[in-house]
């Protein structure tokens, strides 16, 4: 049922490639913990977003990702229907992949409110993927582009060779404590300055996605 007065609007963006194999209807399932939260029977039913200008929950069947620009009126229990849609999502995953997560204070006004009133806003980042090696290449492209993006306002990228190495040294040491207890595929590689993954975010409230 829709939530009225809720305490947050949260915003839920990421692209997730999925194997070719998945159905729609598995695709429905791993996500049922959202549209059911808000208050839909079915996907196509809740993957419009509160906001017209955003396109909401999509799958490109061509491609086979799974595309989620969607926001949700809610309050923190959001925050178990998803750990539940990323353990259903990894067993849909052709590769990692980085969904983040906004909860905007929806009664915090920026430009009319008290300067000493801080917002409850709060933003995370989920990782999903078919095994822990995969998600741990996304964790790390994301790391080295953080760092790079903000070392490079004091260095040229091309010095920056050996902080990327020092990176991959600490997810290389990472991969290889598991791997004694789990068989979860290739070491993740580096792939240099500026790998893939989404930027780094700064200071001051999140701005909206729009498209």
């Amino acid at each position: 049922m829709p939530r009225y007065n809720a305490p947050f609007e949260i915003h839920v963006h990421g692209d997730v490639p999925l194997r070719s194999d998945v159905t729609f209807a598995q695709i429905q399932e791993a996500l049922k913990p959202l549209w059911k939260y808000a208050g839909a029977k079915s996907l196509a039913d809740g993957a419009t977003s509160t906001y017209e200008e955003e396109p909401g929950i999509r799958f490109e069947q061509k491609e086979h990702m799974l595309q989620m620009c969607w926001t949700v009126p809610g309050d923190e229990d959001f925050r178990q229907e998803l750990d539940e849609m990323c353990m259903a999502l990894n067993e849909l995953a052709e590769q990692g992949a980085a969904i983040e997560v906004t909860f905007y204070d929806t009664d915090y006004d920026e430009e009319e409110g008290d300067p000493e009133e801080e917002s409850r806003d709060d933003f995370i980042m989920l990782f999903v993927g078919p095994n822990p090696a995969a998600i741990m290449q996304v964790q790390r492209d994301l790391l080295v582009e953080d760092v790079v993006n903000l070392m490079e306002r004091h260095f040229d990228g091309a010095e920056l060779g050996g902080v990327v190495a020092e990176i991959d040294k600490l997810f290389g040491d990472r991969f290889d404590a598991l791997v004694n207890s789990l068989e979860i595929g290739k070491r993740p590689r580096g792939s240099g300055p500026g790998g893939p993954g989404a930027g780094g975010h700064g200071g001051g409230r999140r701005p909206r996605h729009l498209h």
